[in-house]
């Protein structure tokens, strides 16, 4: 194992640029580092909850197509990031 002398530097010195080294390398990583949101699924209910309607307005949607439905043996879940995508601007 070679050593290594550090002359004229002062343990504060070395910490310091230990510490500029690390912060280099965390800027570099966190400019690529793009944190994944989990998927977030919502029931019938919660989809009629969040825009105020009844299940059978859902119901119609999914039949025309305006959400896609996901499943899950008998039961019927969305991703709000779908929800999300669906809504259109209105030109008012």
């Amino acid at each position: 194992m070679s050593t290594i002398q550090f002359i004229q530097t002062t343990p504060q010195d070395l910490q310091n640029q230990i510490n500029e080294g690390i912060q280099k390398q965390l800027e570099g990583f966190l400019k690529h580092f793009k944190p994944k949101q989990p998927n977030e699924y919502l029931t019938r209910q919660e989809v009629a909850k969040m825009f105020n309607v009844d299940i059978s307005t859902i119901h119609n949607w999914c039949k025309s197509g305006k959400l896609k439905p996901l499943g899950l043996g008998a039961r019927v879940y969305f991703l709000r990031s779908d929800i999300e995508q669906s809504l259109q601007p209105l030109n008012v």
